[in-house]
């Protein structure tokens, strides 16, 4: 049977001039071995250009709706390639369309841009010493969850994917989001805020024909090189809580003149615990509720009139998340009650969805994925943290999967997690994003 790829050597200038070689769509199948040699030999020689330009961007971390920078970078290579590009989608977004030399079908592939409002210490020769504007406050920045890397890889992916046009048998969109990290601005007067990262994208026509979407996320928590991965929820859905605790302020010394909402508060704590264990059926999917945040008094002695909360609840599933934000209002409303005191109850006014990858997507794009990755694939637990990636998966099938590149020397088990001042990563493993992200674009393509 004719291959997708022909089985030619595959020296990457053979690659560069377009000698490789696809089958028509109407032969076309999944990616083999031949395939990825192709891929990979164009990937490889791009990989020395993804190190530079992830040491750039990660020198030049830029918040959440203010990737300028990283965005002109994206935009001005993406043009090099010959690609239509898009700008100032949904933001600062880029897309870049690859129209292969074979008619097909439309395939997505997205990176995230922004940063986060994080010191670095990494001590990195390329460490970030930027500072910016953060909710009005100047903070320092740091691309401390890995999104340098998977600008980068995307930057390679689409550079090798590029030099194999004319054989494609379909067309790629090459996606790079901002603002992935969070709205990049406050709550108007009526508690609501634009449209943001991915759902701005898809509001202004990011994903218009495509039919499958793939991301990636770096994590220095799995072993170095493995691809992990899970059918269905992957990710948890996120909703902020907001509760306000309204009581009666006084004088310390005399708490029975006073309604203590403070007192009343840490109640609402201990009792929104019962909310996961004790009323929620987590045999059905693990759900977990934390406040990290409480506001409240101006002085050792004196009674506040109000205490204010701030938390997140994290669900697996639609129906528990209903039930949750449902139980959540009764639990604290119910305890400031029985204190005297009120409690209001908000949410939002940012919810991400859960990340889920469909079953028939994620089955069919495995053999690529394994293949790819050398057979380091792995089925990994549900992530309790939460991505926007979610947004584009309303709207078109989305497989999204993680790749472990904890720093050289560095026990994946200890190493500092995504977030911290201290995160870094393998840049030996941004090949293997390119590659990946490659393939399975490849792949589908190439599937009837």
């Amino acid at each position: 049977m004719h291959k997708p790829f022909s089985a030619i050597a595959v020296a990457a200038g053979l690659v560069a001039s377009g000698l490789a070689t696809f089958a028509s769509s109407a032969q076309a199948q999944a990616l083999d071995a031949a395939g990825l040699q192709v891929i990979d030999a164009a990937v490889n020689a791009v990989a020395p250009k993804m190190v530079n330009w992830r040491r750039d961007i990660h020198a030049h971390p830029e918040l959440s709706g203010q990737e300028v920078r990283t965005a002109k970078l994206v935009a001005d290579h993406l043009k090099k390639l010959g690609m239509e590009v898009q700008t100032n989608v949904g933001g600062t977004g880029v897309v870049g369309t690859l129209k292969g030399g074979l008619p097909g079908k439309v395939v997505a592939l997205r990176a995230d841009m922004d940063a986060l409002p994080v010191p670095e210490n990494t001590g990195l020769p390329f460490a970030s010493k930027a500072k910016a504007n953060y909710l009005g406050k100047e903070v320092p920045v740091m691309h401390a969850c890995g999104h340098d890397a998977h600008v980068a890889m995307l930057m390679g992916a689409a550079e090798a994917l590029s030099s194999m046009k004319a054989q494609l048998p379909g067309t790629i969109k090459f996606i790079f989001q901002p603002a992935e990290e969070g709205a990049p601005v406050e709550p108007d007067a009526n508690g609501k805020v634009p449209s943001f990262g991915a759902k701005a994208m898809v509001e202004e026509g990011a994903l218009k024909d495509v039919q499958a979407i793939y991301g990636l996320h770096v994590t220095a928590n799995l072993p170095s090189g493995v691809v992990g991965y899970r059918s269905g929820p992957l990710m948890a859905g996120s909703d902020n809580i907001r509760i306000e605790v309204e009581g009666r302020g006084g004088h310390g010394s005399s708490p029975w003149n006073a309604v203590d909402p403070i007192v009343a508060a840490s109640q609402v704590v201990l009792g929104l615990q019962t909310v996961v264990s004790r009323q929620l059926n987590i045999s059905q999917e693990p759900a977990v509720i934390t406040i990290g945040q409480i506001q409240g008094g101006t002085r050792y002695n004196i009674i506040p009139d109000s205490v204010e909360m701030l938390g997140t609840l994290r669900t697996f599933d639609e129906g528990m998340r209903q039930e949750a934000l449902k139980r959540i209002t009764t639990t604290a409303e119910s305890i400031a009650a029985s204190s005297g005191a009120k409690a209001k109850v908000r949410f939002g006014p940012v919810a991400y969805p859960v990340t889920t990858n469909p079953a028939e997507l994620t089955a069919a794009s495995l053999p690529a994925l394994k293949l790819a990755s050398g057979g380091k694939a792995m089925i990994i637990p549900k992530v309790s943290g939460s991505e926007d990636f979610s947004e584009f998966q309303k709207v078109a099938p989305g497989f999204f999967y993680f790749l472990g590149a904890p720093p050289k020397g560095k026990d994946f088990k200890t190493a500092p997690s995504n977030h911290s001042p201290l995160f870094d990563i393998d840049e030996d493993q941004l090949p293997v994003g390119a590659r990946t992200l490659a393939a399975l674009a490849v792949d589908f393509l190439q599937r009837k």
